[in-house]
């Protein structure tokens, strides 16, 4: 099938942190995805992204799916529910009931829309005890209303190559431009449509750390990305406060 329009919905992840163009940007997989979908169909093809990082669901599905839905694409990717598994107001039964809502309006318009399994990078992230078991209740939630809604779903979770340290950014939360490279490979697989096979490609591990020198980058990493984190919790702000979406309107990849 050629998808003539494609928008895609969400927060970092979508946005694509941190895989900078060259200007300082962000490309990310979505933006690899519509690259290769515009080479399929031709100069017609249409692309919005309206992902602003740091973006609640509740926040992504009354700012951003209200405009994806009136743009009346072809394709829609949604992808939200990651930065509320780190919140400490976390209510799994309210976001599972919603999700399944979003998803079914999204499908009502007669789009396809690709949904995603988060993979998993909580070994290297503190709070693992109260932030995975949130993840797998989601992980759970998306599978199930794939199913029922007739979604695309990308199962991150279920690729171990995740699990490789390189495949994500040095603040251990996004994803490198590797590991965009991946996202987009599994995305294209799952509509069907082949994409350059260096995109899947598994980066070496990294040799291991002796215990000293991993404990002194776990401090260069809390002084530099946790500590920040925290404080705009305790403040209230978001890292995407003054951040706009990249492509707010649906129009050709070149604009």
């Amino acid at each position: 099938m050629g998808w003539r329009s494609f928008v895609a919905v969400g927060d970092s992840f979508t946005e694509g942190m941190d895989d900078a163009y060259p200007d300082g940007s962000y490309r990310g997989w979505a933006d690899l995805v519509a690259t290769r979908l515009a080479a399929e169909v031709g100069p017609e093809f249409r692309y919005a992204n309206l992902a602003i990082r740091g973006r609640l669901f509740l926040n992504v599905v009354a700012e951003q799916v209200p405009v994806a839905v009136a743009m009346k694409p072809d394709l829609i990717s949604f992808a939200a529910g990651g930065n509320d598994v780190l919140r400490r107001n976390f209510d799994s039964q309210s976001l599972v009931a919603r999700y399944d809502r979003v998803i079914g309006r999204l499908r009502s318009g007669g789009a396809d829309v690709v949904v995603f399994r988060f993979a998993d990078l909580m070994a290297r992230l503190p709070g693992q005890r109260l932030v995975a078991p949130r993840v797998k209740l989601l992980n759970q939630a998306v599978g199930e209303t794939a199913e029922r809604h007739g979604a695309i779903m990308v199962d991150l979770f279920a690729d171990d190559t995740f699990l490789n340290p390189m495949l994500w950014s040095t603040d251990r939360l996004h994803l490198s431009p590797a590991g965009h490279r991946r996202v987009a490979g599994q995305v294209l697989t799952a509509l069907g449509v082949g994409c350059d096979e260096e995109w899947l490609l598994v980066p070496p591990h990294p040799q291991p750390s002796p215990w000293l020198a991993a404990r002194a980058a776990d401090l260069r990493w809390a002084g530099r990305h946790l500590a920040p984190w925290v404080k705009r919790r305790l403040t209230g702000r978001s890292s995407g406060d003054t951040v706009t979406a990249k492509r707010p309107l649906l129009g050709p990849l070149a604009d």
